[in-house]
């Protein structure tokens, strides 16, 4: 199959590339060429910056365009423009995130997020949603009934730049006292990109259409579950969870941006409580969750990343458990 993925150097792109070449496929990237432009030399290569000239996708056609980096409806509109009906079906990564105030357990037919301001372009907290849902709507009006859109929560596993499931991993990896924002009961939901890459290609190979949840579990598993199932699989002899009440914690600035897959203050949260039940009905085949925290933590070790700046750091989350003890 001639497959063309938009923006397959990084993460969940990376992924579905990798996996397509290893099943054969004749696959070109269309990417910047900013990072990862080592990768894939048995591809072919369109460097491109999909926001201005897309002349190099004047030639040529495809089976299938995947794009994994749409965010803005614009820029959904100027791909089909550019492939002219020459990119074949096209397969959409959206995200959990479009959806309007969901209620738990929601199936993909809940309400859409709709922007303000349909020309809005700044991607923000409060527009990311609304924009991905924008370009879902772009899709299906240009590239017709054939469109498979695909919604996954926490995106997770290695090659994570985004460095949020993957801190925690190396946070429990250090070991020692940790600072577990409560609740506990948190709701919590991933999938690992290598199971989203494997899902969204047999859905390709099927020729399959339609819209579907990428998440692990049904039911979503607790936030306390999740980091207790990194103490067992990284976290060395005498690792311990403490956990603080997120008032205490949102009352000395500590957000979700400190503390990566945090939902006690998120508008988002409510992205944790899909149901997937039609991805699972359609081959969706999430693997355990103790050989993603594994294989997180060794893809670390292999290839360390600084985690951004916004994380928590040593010294403060230690200053916040002096406090939180003596209080």
């Amino acid at each position: 199959m001639r497959m063309l993925v938009v923006g397959g150097t990084r993460f969940v792109g990376r992924h579905i590339v990798e996996q397509a070449i290893g099943r054969g496929h004749d696959v070109t990237l269309l990417h910047r060429g900013r990072s990862g432009a080592g990768l894939f030399p048995q591809a072919a290569h369109i460097l491109a910056d999909r926001n201005g000239d897309l002349s190099g996708l004047g030639h040529g056609s495809w089976d299938v365009t995947v794009d994994v980096s749409g965010y803005l409806p614009r820029q959904v509109r100027d791909l089909a423009d550019a492939l002219d009906e020459r990119g074949g079906r096209y397969v959409y990564i959206s995200s959990v995130s479009v959806y309007d105030n969901p209620p738990p357990g929601f199936t993909e037919d809940a309400a859409l997020r709709e922007l303000p301001d349909p020309t809005i372009e700044e991607i923000t907290d409060e527009t990311y949603g609304g924009l991905k849902a924008a370009c879902e709507r772009v899709a299906h009006e240009r590239f017709g009934s054939g469109t498979l859109i695909v919604r996954p929560t926490y995106v997770v596993g290695p090659y994570d730049h985004l460095c949020r499931f993957t801190w925690w991993v190396e946070r429990v990896a250090r070991g020692g006292e940790i600072l577990a924002p409560g609740p506990p009961g948190a709701a919590v939901q991933v999938i690992d990109a290598r199971d989203l890459a494997s899902w969204t290609l047999d859905m390709i190979e099927r020729r399959e259409a339609g819209v579907f949840h990428t998440a692990y579990p049904r039911p979503p598993f607790p936030f306390r579950d999740l980091l207790e199932a990194m103490v067992v699989e990284v976290g060395p002899p005498g690792t311990t969870l403490t956990w603080v009440d997120p008032d205490f914690l949102g009352d000395r600035g500590v957000d979700a941006d400190s503390l990566p897959l945090w939902s006690a203050f998120d508008p988002e949260a409510a992205g944790n409580l899909a149901d997937p039940s039609a991805a699972l009905a359609a081959g969706l085949s999430p693997r355990p969750l103790s050989a993603t925290i594994r294989e997180t933590h060794d893809h670390a070790i292999r290839h360390p990343l600084p985690p951004p700046p916004a994380r928590l750091t040593p010294e403060r989350e230690a200053a916040l458990l002096t406090e939180w003890r003596e209080r």
